[in-house]
């Protein structure tokens, strides 16, 4: 076992050589054969490219060398064509601090059953007058960051859950198609993630509407992993056991506190009393070693059959879109 794989589970490996193609006797062969392709874009700055840096973009494209240095090199041209997005890139930078605060992102501390690490958006939680949409954007590309330095993650990869509950018009009016795209080409196309799920609930009318304008910038492979399940949280729970869950979305959880994520990345720079201005509830602390709920989530101990729908059972969203209780595609 190469020292790139240290802390991984036996189980985590064999996952990666299964579903990702990793070669444990190769795999500093694949990591070089990336490098030697930045003398190729002499447009960019690759400010890193060590070995643990190159895996995880090899990873988020199962190997496929090309298409990791197409992902690596648009990482860091993303960040030449943004370059005020990542000014003072940091948790106790003014505006990402704000958006942290008011929890963007959500990260639960429990794991789905597949062991992938579950983000939150609340989106009418979005005070329009605190926090600019692109200081959110920062906040949670930052959070990222922190996150997939876990090698776990960069092989299970994530669920994000976006509860459009209380969402108005006018919120929703802010999301112009320029900063939704921008949105797009840091998330989708600039960096090394796998999502293996965007779950949409509670949306109105004119999420709907919004999603219809973004669909073009989408890859059909993002399309397929987006669920729009409305107010039916079944259709959820069929896909994320509810066990893995907090009760905003019908789980056995306590409710998610929205400065728990804020408080990992600030420490003692968080400030609840002054800063925090949505409602806070019990304290659940992020942990990167497995707890009793991670466990109780894990493939070992969950019935899957409890938990995942059969392909084919779910409507896609050119079907009808006005039922908008049911997801768009299952997982492939």
């Amino acid at each position: 076992m190469t020292h790139l794989h240290a802390g991984l589970s036996p189980e985590t490996i064999e996952k990666a050589r299964l579903e990702l193609n990793e070669n444990p006797d190769v795999l500093h062969q694949d990591i070089q054969q990336v490098r030697d392709m930045i003398i190729t874009r002499p447009d960019i700055g690759f400010l890193r490219t060590d070995d643990a840096f190159i895996l995880r973009f090899l990873r988020a494209r199962k190997f496929h060398q090309t298409d990791a240095f197409r992902l690596l090199a648009q990482y860091f041209q993303y960040r030449q064509l943004n370059l005020d997005m990542f000014k003072n890139f940091k948790a106790d930078d003014p505006g990402i601090k704000r958006a942290l605060i008011d929890g963007f992102p959500g990260v639960l501390e429990n794991r789905d059953h597949y062991g992938r690490k579950i983000l939150l958006l609340f989106a009418a939680n979005w005070d329009q007058s605190r926090n600019s949409f692109i200081d959110i954007l920062r906040a949670i590309l930052l959070s990222l960051e922190v996150l997939i330095e876990d090698q776990e993650l960069q092989i299970n990869g994530f669920i994000l859950i976006i509860d459009w509950s209380n969402f108005s018009f006018k919120q929703a009016s802010k999301l112009t198609p320029s900063i939704l795209k921008l949105a797009i080409e840091g998330l989708q196309d600039s960096f090394p993630a796998r999502f293996g799920g965007v779950h949409f609930v509670n949306q109105p009318w004119y999420i709907h509407a919004l999603y219809t304008l973004i669909k073009p910038f989408l890859k059909d492979k993002t399309r397929k992993r987006i669920f729009l399940h409305g107010n039916n949280l079944n259709s959820l729970h069929q896909l994320i056991h509810p066990d893995c869950l907090p009760s905003e979305f019908g789980g056995t959880l306590p409710p998610y506190d929205m400065g728990t994520w804020a408080r990992t990345l600030l420490g003692p720079d968080y400030n609840d009393e002054n800063d925090y201005t949505h409602t806070s509830y019990n304290t659940m602390h992020v942990k990167h070693s497995s707890s009793n709920l991670e466990r109780e989530c894990s493939p070992k101990l969950m019935k899957r059959s409890q938990s995942v729908v059969e392909p084919g059972t779910l409507k896609h969203e050119d079907q009808n879109e006005n039922e908008n209780t049911q997801p768009l595609l299952a997982l492939d």
